[in-house]
């Protein structure tokens, strides 16, 4: 008989996103069901995480080799070079390319599932056709992520992303529900919307694991908070942004504590 915890499966994978603060996650996840890890980046800033990719390496490095033995590391999607900021990483995606498939002929000490482009798009995001030719110079399996603050809808975003995004390139939906765009019930009916224009297979959710503060920051979403996020998205697979930064063994124990048998 499973435990309730597998039984539970709230999650399959979770997002980390490197920086100096969390350069050797532990986590106990995979209680939630994760097996997979989505790293944002290996380089950002023209520095790379990882020795041999032709650019200089931060001053420490994560274990890879520890990390790809984590039960919630079994299959891991490599982001490959980006930028702190958004804007920067969009005017140079040319330049971030060429880094990225430096990136993606290093030896990687664990399981590479995939390949992630750490570009973000949405649709305010006027020429990210431009994207297209940059996408199709990188390794396959191929996955960015896109987001939608001004909530032009589902329907919309799919046809958006229809018309440019080279149709062997996987979609991971960030949710909104971090910053308050939206309840897990609209994001659901987003994704829906992704699955039936672009196809199931293309689409993945990131639940976003935090809340905005009031007068700016952000805080670690509650496990009552982020249960229903997960409930909502049954049926998908689905990563929490971020797991490092904010699922702690207290929160995990939280969504699963209640977990019906």
């Amino acid at each position: 008989m499973p435990s309730i915890i597998e039984q539970a499966a709230y999650a399959q994978g979770i997002v980390w996103q490197p920086d100096a603060a969390h350069a050797n996650p532990h986590g106990d996840w995979d209680a939630l069901g994760v097996r997979d890890l989505l790293v944002q980046w290996t380089a950002v800033n023209d520095e790379a995480l990882i020795p041999g990719a032709g650019l200089p390496t931060a001053a420490r490095l994560p274990d890879w080799k520890r990390i790809g033995r984590e039960p919630w590391a079994r299959d891991v999607i490599v982001g490959l070079a980006g930028r702190f900021d958004e804007t920067q990483a969009r005017g140079n995606a040319s330049q971030l390319a060429v880094q990225s498939i430096a990136l993606a002929s290093a030896k990687w000490p664990m399981h590479v599932a995939g390949w992630y482009f750490p570009v973000e798009v949405d649709p305010t995001w006027t020429n990210a056709a431009s994207l297209a030719p940059v996408l199709a110079r990188l390794p396959r399996p191929l996955w960015i992520s896109v987001y939608d603050n001004s909530n032009i809808g589902g329907p919309a975003l799919a046809a958006w992303l229809d018309a440019w995004l080279p149709h062997d390139v996987g979609v991971f939906f960030q949710d909104g529900c971090g910053d308050y765009v939206r309840e897990p019930a609209v994001a659901r009916g987003y994704a829906d919307a992704l699955s039936t224009r672009l196809g199931a297979a293309r689409v993945r959710i990131i639940a976003e694991a935090f809340r905005a503060k009031p007068g700016g920051g952000f805080r670690a979403a509650t496990a009552g908070e982020l249960k229903p996020q997960l409930e909502a998205y049954r049926g998908y697979r689905v990563y929490l942004f971020d797991g490092p930064h904010y699922v702690s063994p207290a929160v995990v124990r939280g969504v699963v504590s209640t977990a019906t048998p």
